[in-house]
């Protein structure tokens, strides 16, 4: 009886060391295996975005075809709303196996493929500063929250903060088109925005942690997936005005 009680006190034991944060309610290894399965995803998005965008990059036919070219120009135009309609049915089907995959394949690619076109005319130092800043932020960005969240921390409060400055952002966007502002605007816009998916990677890894049942892998790895580019675009904006 004794050799049995200090053996459920040292499964219990470890089960506390294992705990993401305070008052777990939820097995311990069924969130952390969730969260490697969310990771696994993630890193293959990213390692498709990298092929995809450097084919794009490097193959000339293919700049030259969205640049120089009516039906190209056509094909960029739809490409840009493209995962705006695709979240529609990943939205609705993101449980459902294997199309939730299949949704998140074209996605992805259909993301790769502009960021791609805008490397294209970016010089490749300046790509490669902006990919490290990136994954440095991610990475610290990352640690920082599953550290705050073991000691009880919680971001749940960003969320309405986050939303409202995407909101900023787009107007701030579009005030950008219509009326370009020059290359301070052109940092001030990029700065926002790399502030505002900082933010969100810390409240959207949170979210991992705590709140996306077992079954929204996909759509926590869209989540993160869109921080992270979107943080990798805005730091490119920055250093691009600053070499401008």
């Amino acid at each position: 009886m004794y050799q049995n009680g200090g053996m459920f006190g040292k499964n219990g034991d470890i089960e506390n060391q294992n705990q993401l944060y305070p008052v777990m309610n939820e097995n311990p290894q069924l969130r952390w295996a969730f969260i490697r399965k969310v990771y696994t995803i993630l890193s293959i998005q990213m390692l498709l975005t990298v092929i995809v965008a450097a084919v794009v990059v490097f193959v000339d036919q293919i700049k030259h075809f969205f640049v120089a070219t009516t039906p190209g120009l056509i094909c960029y135009i739809v490409l840009i709303f493209l995962p705006l309609i695709l979240m529609i049915p990943m939205y609705f089907w993101h449980k459902k196996h294997p199309i939730n995959l299949i949704l998140l394949a074209l996605f992805t690619v259909a993301i790769a493929i502009p960021i791609g076109l805008t490397c294209a005319f970016t010089k490749g130092r300046i790509i490669l500063e902006a990919a490290i800043l990136t994954a440095v932020v991610v990475v610290s960005l990352t640690l920082y929250t599953f550290w705050a969240a073991k000691r009880g921390k919680d971001f749940s409060f960003l969320g309405p903060f986050l939303f409202c400055g995407v909101i900023i952002l787009m107007v701030f966007g579009l005030i950008q088109i219509l009326f370009p502002l020059g290359k301070l605007s052109l940092m001030i816009y990029g700065a926002l925005g790399a502030l505002i998916f900082s933010g969100y990677i810390i409240y959207d890894t949170d979210n991992l942690i705590k709140r996306f049942t077992y079954d929204e892998y996909v759509w926590a790895s869209v989540s993160l997936y869109l921080d992270i580019v979107n943080l990798f675009m805005s730091l490119l904006t920055i250093l691009r005005a600053i070499d401008g």
